[in-house]
């Protein structure tokens, strides 16, 4: 399953996105060596691919990216906001704090680098089900303004292009992406502008992701919950109600 965007106003979509692609890292020191990130040739979306973006009504929820506006916290712990945001079973993940003008703002702690676009992986679904698994849900504190980064190939066909033999016994990984483009194949991403306060649902254990603050001025920090969410289930930015 591609990249699906629950969207029925494609101008408001086109207005906060732009799309890329990729390229491997070599010899950056605050880097992984080989890991994946954007260009930084950003254009702004196209009518054309901002319609293939689109999702159907019959895209599964656990493969599909909202974006939302979730409740203000009304003096509640962040742990416990989970029962307004339409998933009472969602675990709090925390917070991820992130300097102004970050290319990608995700950090491997124990090598003290960044890992660039990568696969999460809590559910640690073996292919088959690695379209079935839960979404996160984050929200942008602030002050600043930052990006969420979304790969339009998904973590199941580049499982198989890398694996041709054995892709059904694997756990696709980012070391498939990073092979995938070591190797020359085309990986195209969208970024889409968070202003604070605003958010998205999205299924990163499926989807080629990070987040961004390039080109902002402020910091940023983000807080994520991981759960599952019905479609429509927070009040959507770009598809009304």
């Amino acid at each position: 399953m591609p990249l699906h965007i629950a969207c029925a106003d494609l101008d408001a979509l086109r207005e906060r996105c732009d799309f890329a692609t990729v390229r491997t890292i070599k010899n950056e020191p605050e880097y992984e060596d080989g890991a994946v990130v954007p260009s930084g040739l950003w254009q702004p979306l196209p009518e054309a691919v901002g319609l293939l973006l689109t999702a159907p009504q019959w895209a599964p929820p656990s493969t599909l990216v909202e974006i939302v506006r979730p409740p203000v916290p009304k003096g509640e712990e962040l742990e416990v906001l989970a029962a307004r945001m339409g998933d009472s079973d969602a675990v709090y993940l925390g917070q991820a704090h992130a300097k102004p003008d970050m290319m990608t703002t995700t950090e491997n702690y124990a090598a003290g680098k960044l890992l660039g676009l990568h696969l999460d992986n809590w559910d640690k679904l073996l292919y088959g089900a690695k379209a079935r698994g839960r979404r996160r849900l984050a929200v942008n504190l602030g002050p600043g303004s930052r990006y969420i980064i979304l790969g339009a190939l998904d973590a199941q066909a580049v499982c198989r292009a890398v694996h041709p033999t054995d892709y059904n016994l694997r756990y696709p990984h980012t070391n498939d992406y990073r092979e995938h483009v070591a190797a020359g194949h085309p990986v195209q991403v969208i970024r889409i502008r968070l202003a604070p306060g605003e958010g998205y649902i999205a299924p990163t254990e499926y989807l080629l992701h990070d987040g961004s603050t390039e080109g902002q001025e402020e910091p940023s920090t983000a807080a994520f919950w991981l759960g599952r969410w019905a479609r429509g289930a927070l009040p959507s930015l770009i598809e009304p109600t």
